[in-house]
């Protein structure tokens, strides 16, 4: 039997993750640092420029991979949606977003207000992709 959308979401988000950060890997819960107060700002002040970058990051990889934008308003994907749809859903901050590439069975999730991208079941491949993508937004990713 196929499984559903929704189905191969859940069972993904299950799944091993990787995270797309404005931080070089993951703050250890006895830090002595402000990552709240850091995020709180990131959020406030620099949230904008964070989605352009995700948004940056996806169009990117919709160069070299096919994926369906599902938003939380609606269970209908957006098959590879034109560069201005998908930024606009991205940039907007509107919507919980799960992108769906199906050639690799992984995930990438970006909720609202999110100061980071959380990357499930990509390869290795995809991985060295996103990895070197943001970098080049001047961004991070980590396990």
């Amino acid at each position: 039997m196929k499984e559903d959308k929704n189905g191969v979401i859940e069972r993904l988000l299950e799944a091993p993750y990787h995270i797309i950060d404005f931080l070089s890997r993951r703050v250890p819960v006895d830090s002595e640092g402000q990552f709240f107060a850091v995020e709180k700002f990131f959020r406030a002040e620099r949230g904008d420029e964070l989605r352009k970058r995700f948004a940056d990051i996806l169009l990117k990889l919709n160069c070299y991979y096919s994926f369906e934008v599902f938003a939380d308003y609606s269970d209908e994907g957006i098959k590879d949606p034109a560069p201005e749809e998908l930024s606009a859903l991205v940039e907007g901050n509107e919507f919980a977003l799960n992108v769906l590439i199906a050639s690799d069975d992984a995930l990438i999730t970006l909720d609202t207000d999110d100061t980071n991208m959380t990357v499930y079941n990509a390869s290795d491949e995809m991985l060295d992709l996103l990895e070197s993508l943001a970098s080049a937004c001047g961004m991070f990713l980590w396990r």
